[in-house]
């Protein structure tokens, strides 16, 4: 189940933002102070993080670059009113945001732009679980070729199959004549 987390002090701004994603079928956690927002980061693992530019008692920046080291994998996003460009560089290089949403917003952009953010996040999991699966398989392989080398040293020739043409294995016994 996709988890979204909304973070702005004001509670009409969060009803809103509930009522347009409501459809999806996300589950939506809001909160009107970072410090609760914060808390439920420990316990819910959030696909999306959308926090207000201004807050009276953290600024979204700070309270991303929080989230950012709680889940490292989530999208953040930043909703504002303000089209500060300064602001919008400072978000993106200190909590690494994804988008920058405008106040007022178009009910299809944020829509849109969750998606997005949904689709990243579940292919940045899939990359992670497949990295996680390539490197368990590494080191089966390794613990095999050291057992292959080991096995080599111990009875040399053990490791190597003789074939003929078609590819069948030649078995060849020692002191028993051949009968070919």
């Amino acid at each position: 189940m996709i988890k979204i987390q909304l973070v702005d002090d004001e509670p009409h701004i969060l009803s809103a933002l509930q009522r347009v994603l409501r459809p999806h079928g996300w589950t939506v956690h809001g909160f009107s102070d970072a410090q609760s927002a914060l808390d439920a980061l420990s316990e819910h693992e959030y696909a999306v993080i959308v926090s207000d530019y201004q807050m009276p008692s953290i600024d979204g920046v700070t309270y991303l670059q929080f989230a950012k080291q709680r889940q490292p994998h989530a999208m953040r996003m930043v909703l504002s009113a303000h089209g500060d460009r300064q602001a919008m560089m400072n978000a993106i290089n200190r909590a690494e945001i994804y988008r920058f949403l405008s106040k007022p917003w178009e009910d299809y952009e944020i829509e849109a732009a969750l998606r997005a953010a949904i689709d990243l996040y579940l292919m940045k999991i899939q990359n992670q679980r497949l990295l996680s699966q390539l490197e368990r398989q590494q080191t089966a392989l390794q613990r095999q070729q050291q057992e292959l080398l080991r096995l080599e040293t111990e009875h040399p020739g053990i490791t190597r199959v003789r074939r003929d043409i078609d590819g069948a294995v030649l078995i060849d016994f020692e002191g028993q004549a051949d009968y070919g």
